[in-house]
């Protein structure tokens, strides 16, 4: 197995696959590309015009993965480990990918609005913008407060690749929304999170970093 994966450590969609890498203990490479370094965002450009981080590069099958659910169920297919991300069953798996879709899209994306705008010149920002992603982040979170009243993790009693979507999108989106007292059941199931093993690790390798994440 060669596996390679450019990323970096502060990045809340890398931190979902190495959740995903770190769970199974699936051997990889680790490379760290610096986006405002010529070379390393050139080298991502080559595998990937987009731009966009994180990547899978496996060796073995001559494969360059992006997207991190994709990523998460490559390994599940061609790398599978100990734990099972995504379900066999159709319709758990259903459930699952719905989760995911759920936190990377209603979650992830208002938060990472949120924080881009905090890195915009000051004649460039978007407020009506980040009241807006300020919004659809409460309304997220009222809806997973009703559905973790009666579950353990994302999609059932199983973790699983909505779980690797969670921690990162409810880690940073806590950061400038803050979860509040009426959201007990998301704050609980955010410590769960963040008792997980995997995730302790890419905390832990971020923390490095976290000085570059942008303060109000």
């Amino acid at each position: 197995m060669a596996l390679t994966l450019y990323f970096h450590p502060l990045s809340s969609f890398c931190h979902k696959v190495l959740i995903a890498l770190y769970e199974n203990e699936t051997p990889f490479t680790p490379r760290v590309i610096d986006l405002g370094d010529a070379a390393d965002r050139a080298e991502l450009l080559a595998m990937w015009p987009i731009g966009k981080f994180p990547v899978l590069r496996d060796e073995g099958k001559n494969e360059v993965v992006a997207e991190s659910s994709i990523i998460i169920e490559y390994l599940g297919r061609h790398h599978p480990g100990s734990v099972t991300l995504v379900p066999s069953d159709g319709e758990a798996a259903r459930r699952v990918r719905f989760a995911d879709r759920f936190y990377d899209l209603y979650v992830h994306e208002p938060m990472q609005k949120i924080v881009g705008d905090r890195l915009r010149p000051k004649e460039s920002k978007d407020p009506l913008g980040v009241e807006q992603a300020k919004a659809r982040l409460k309304t997220a979170y009222g809806m997973i407060e009703k559905d973790m009243a009666g579950r353990t993790w994302a999609a059932g009693e199983d973790y699983s690749m909505a779980d690797c979507a969670a921690s990162p999108a409810l880690f940073y989106a806590n950061k400038v929304v803050p979860f509040g007292g009426e959201h007990k059941n998301v704050a609980a199931y955010f410590n769960r999170l963040l008792e997980r093993r995997s995730y302790k690790r890419a905390l832990e390798e971020a923390k490095p970093y976290f000085h570059l994440f942008p303060q109000e």
